[in-house]
């Protein structure tokens, strides 16, 4: 009795392959955000997902070093490489300090993580506390022929990387030719990117350093090389960000950091994207305008651990539409996986397959495997009822982390009657360590704070379908008085409509 190997879409080549470690410790970083706003839901993602991903690798019983970088200068609006700094903007707009912005959303973003109850990573490097290194990293990458500097700044010369753009499946050539947008005097090619920020004449920026290319700022993508380098080594295993970044973020990672290594091999070996969430049809994101946070949810009643089910509840490849009838489903749902399991606690503390094993009396290694094969399983029908639901979450999760699956297992678990509470409770436990939804301590009361169409008999769904549908034709009639009277109803019954592009949505409030 074996575990499954664990399995990973590696985007790098676009294939799912088996993860093998390269040293005893997992290096893993992951694309922080760029504190100079809110961040929104979806921004939330990416380090559920990485969560998942950490507690993976915990249950397979492989230590990691987690690293999520903290971007307080060099990122330009637009993800450019000139104009103005989002934080130095941000700054000037609330009429704060660029220190007082950075802080102030950085503590947000943390406070969101923990109400998601993703687990802390190890460092949380700032990249303002880096620049000395970068300023080092961008000279040795100009000692060695990668770059040319301009008025604007030192940029790094593509067409001197030979894989350039194989992270992203681009072809090279067309890629300098259409890789952006913006103009930049005197840039060789399209696709090239600025290593250092130069001040423009007459402009004095807010964040500055010397430099030999002179006052200014280093690019957005340099500090992300730098500080996993210096926190995880020269190479590690995993690096992970939002799809968005496999494009062009990291894309220029890559080639700057192994035209720094020059050692040919790959600067990192595995790297994982998570998909968007997609509201009203459109990718959530702040310029958008769409900028729904955590904070909203809970406002309106849902607990963020709804949120976090929701998400679990897709792949984290799979692009996922977010509405308030998901999140009520998702409530619902929770609400109903806490009350079956209440009555369960205490759990043992399960986080890897060998202690869940261990649990059932199953002498185990530090793989999970047992020692004595077969031989060594309890020949009951409890522990082999336990030992298989067991083996299904662990092959969900050694699945590219198929959490979907992952949930259906726990659910199907819950209703089976062919073990007692003692071996379920270990099954429960197991899959908690997992998907992280707090099941050994959240109260029922605690998600019961929102009503929703679930919560309804389907009498009271009928005649609230029956008002939307009359209101709906009275607007069509442009009778707008008695659009208002069956709205007042509505609202009198504690529903709520939006009128959409495709048509009205309701909801409790």
């Amino acid at each position: 009795m074996t575990g499954h190997q664990l399995r990973l879409y590696n985007s790098l080549g676009r294939l799912t392959e088996d993860f093998a470690p390269s040293a005893d410790v997992v290096g893993l970083y992951s694309c922080g955000p760029t504190v100079y706003s809110y961040q929104h839901l979806g921004n939330m993602r990416p380090y559920v997902f990485a969560d998942t991903l950490r507690r993976a690798l915990r249950w397979k019983g492989i230590p990691v070093r987690h690293v999520v970088n903290i971007t307080d200068v060099g990122h330009a609006v637009a993800d450019s490489d000139t104009g103005e700094d989002k934080l130095e903007l941000a700054a000037a707009k609330e009429r704060r300090s660029v220190e007082e912005i950075a802080e102030f959303y950085a503590q947000d973003w943390l406070d969101a993580l923990a109400a998601l109850n993703v687990q802390p990573a190890d460092v949380y490097p700032r990249a303002s506390a880096y620049v000395d290194q970068m300023i080092e990293f961008a000279k040795v990458l100009e000692d060695k022929g990668y770059t040319y500097e301009l008025p604007s700044g030192l940029y790094f010369d593509t067409s001197k990387s030979p894989g350039y753009g194989t992270l992203a499946l681009l072809d090279l050539a067309g890629q300098r030719e259409t890789g952006r947008v913006e103009h930049v005097e005197g840039r060789r090619h399209n696709s090239d990117f600025a290593l250092w920020r130069a001040e423009e004449p007459g402009v004095r920026r807010i964040m500055r350093w010397n430099s030999p290319w002179g006052w200014g700022a280093p690019g957005w993508h340099l500090e992300c090389s730098v500080m996993s380098m210096t926190l995880l080594g020269a190479h590690f295993d995993i690096h992970t960000g939002g799809i968005d970044h496999r494009e062009l973020h990291h894309v220029n990672e890559i080639a700057q950091s192994e035209a720094y290594l020059e050692d040919d091999r790959p600067w990192v070996r595995y790297w994982l994207h998570n998909e968007f969430i997609l509201l009203d049809a459109q990718k959530i994101a702040k310029s958008a305008g769409h900028t729904l946070r955590l904070a909203d949810l809970v406002e309106s009643g849902y607990h963020p651990m709804a949120y976090r089910l929701f998400l679990l509840g897709g792949h984290y490849r799979s692009q996922v539409d977010f509405t308030l009838t998901a999140m009520d489903a998702a409530q619902a749902r929770l609400r109903r996986l806490v009350a079956r399991v209440a009555p369960l606690r205490p759990f043992p503390r399960v986080e890897t397959l060998a202690a869940a094993r261990s649990l059932l009396g199953v002498p185990v290694d530090a793989t999970g495997a047992a020692i004595d094969g077969e031989a060594a399983v309890p020949d009951t029908v409890d522990i082999k009822t336990a030992l298989a639901y067991l083996d299904a979450i662990d092959a969900a999760i050694s699945t590219d982390l198929a959490t979907p699956k992952l949930l259906a297992t726990l659910q199907d678990a819950l209703k089976d009657p062919g073990f007692t509470p003692d071996g379920l409770r270990v099954v429960v436990a197991a899959a908690d360590a997992l998907l992280g939804l707090r099941l050994d301590n959240l109260e029922l009361a605690e998600v019961e704070q929102r009503r929703t169409a679930e919560d309804l008999a389907p009498d009271e769904v009928q005649e609230i379908e029956r008002l939307v549908a009359e209101r709906t034709q009275a607007r069509a009639e442009k009778n707008w008085p008695r659009a208002d009277e069956i709205r007042a109803e509505l609202d009198a019954l504690g529903v709520q409509v939006t009128d959409t592009p495709s048509g009205p949505t309701w909801q409790l409030r």
